[in-house]
């Protein structure tokens, strides 16, 4: 039994986009970028129901065959928008909502790959429930498949670290989207460093994380 929940333990995350972090614990270690965004302009409040991050950990290799994938929720977040233009923006996801998606037909398997993932092993929820990304600073991209770059401070288990993000910014009225690139984070730097017994395949550093955020205008 052992060895069934160590192969399918694999890294998840938190999360798509977030900010300064809202758990239990005071951060453990700090890299902030300096914040130069502002609260100037239109607030917008994250519809929590149609926005998360999804993500993806590999063992071995990047294959569909050595990966599991899945989704987590948003407990708050908002942004603002000033002469048309995103301005700034928080997020802060609900770690306990962490779940698979390609095991979601398999109950037994979906209850063990959960509750590791949400162990002491892996990002420790009951000691840091939300992970956090705030947004530090906003550049139109000029070339590519994203019209802007997102950089910011992600907070995972109490770590905060510099993150970018490429992304794309829809603004219409009375709504603003954003959905980042699926980008790799590195785990091990957020205090996420599981490895299960070779023998059951080596678990990648790396866990793609992509952002989807909806946001309406608070009336």
């Amino acid at each position: 039994m052992k060895r069934i929940l160590f192969s399918l333990a694999i890294p998840a995350l938190f999360t798509s986009f977030i900010i300064v972090s809202c758990s239990k614990e005071k951060p453990v270690t700090s890299e902030n970028n300096e914040v130069t965004t502002t609260k100037d302009g239109n607030k917008f409040v994250l519809d929590t129901l149609n926005s998360n991050v999804e993500w993806k950990g590999y063992k071995i290799f990047k294959s569909e065959n050595t990966s599991h994938f899945g989704t987590i929720k948003f407990e708050s977040g908002d942004v603002t928008v000033k002469d048309g233009k995103l301005e700034s923006g928080k997020f802060v996801a609900d770690m306990t909502s962490l779940t698979s998606e390609d095991l979601k037909n398999k109950k037994e398997d979906l209850e063990k790959l959960n509750g590791h993932l949400k162990s002491a092993d892996f990002f420790e929820v009951e000691k840091f429930p939300t992970a956090s990304y705030e947004i530090t600073k906003i550049s139109p991209a000029a070339e590519g498949d994203y019209n802007t770059v997102l950089d910011g401070n992600l907070t995972v288990k109490g770590i905060t670290k510099p993150t970018q993000f490429k992304a794309n910014v829809a603004i219409n009225e009375g709504e603003v989207r954003i959905a980042t690139e699926p980008k790799d984070i590195m785990r091990e730097e957020f205090g996420v460093k599981f490895q299960s017994p070779a023998a059951n395949g080596v678990i990648k550093n790396e866990v793609t994380l992509q952002i989807k955020v909806k946001a309406l205008e608070k009336k």
